[in-house]
């Protein structure tokens, strides 16, 4: 536990220090929102081809509205907590984490995902109840989610240090 909590911290800081350099910021992170925004857009073309994605802004042809796509709103913050768990906890192989990290990053994106979806609608809407659900219901749930897929795979990790080695379809 003690490696865990001088761990777990240290590599919160590397990873958002690492995020938040120049080089951090034009090669993962505008990419990976603007791949966001892409994938949220092609979401929401499959049942509304007025709207469109161009970087990491996502808009209404019709309304005019439009919603963009920031730090704290992409994901990446969630993954870095995320990871930095799974890369921090001490009981855990290679395999543990890589299989922990790729499924734990696709539920975080894709609730994230789900998310932009809700609030572009929402926005549409009711203004006051996008600020609501964008400032406070969604930053808990993303933050909930995190810690549950967490959970989960500390449980999963625990069942097989006493069962035997990981397989990708016991993984969840």
């Amino acid at each position: 536990m003690k490696r865990f909590l001088i761990a777990f911290p240290l590599l919160v800081v590397l990873l958002f220090t690492l995020e938040l350099l120049p080089w951090g910021q034009t090669w993962l992170v505008q990419p990976w929102t603007a791949f966001i925004a892409d994938v949220s857009t092609g979401a929401i073309r499959l049942f509304d081809d007025r709207v469109l994605a161009q970087g990491k802004i996502i808009w209404d042809q019709t309304s005019g509205f439009a919603v963009a796509i920031e730090a704290g709103c992409n994901g990446v913050e969630a993954a870095i907590i995320l990871m930095a768990a799974m890369l921090a906890f001490p009981a855990a192989t290679r395999q543990q984490r890589f299989i922990g990290i790729a499924l734990g990053l696709t539920t975080v994106q894709t609730l994230n995902i789900l998310r932009i979806i809700s609030l572009f609608y929402l926005g549409q809407w009711n203004r006051t109840v996008f600020e609501w659900a964008h400032l406070y219901v969604w930053q808990a749930l993303i933050m909930l989610d995190v810690l549950l897929v967490f959970l989960f795979w500390l449980r999963w990790v625990s069942r097989q240090a006493h069962t035997g080695s990981p397989t990708a379809s016991e993984a969840v």
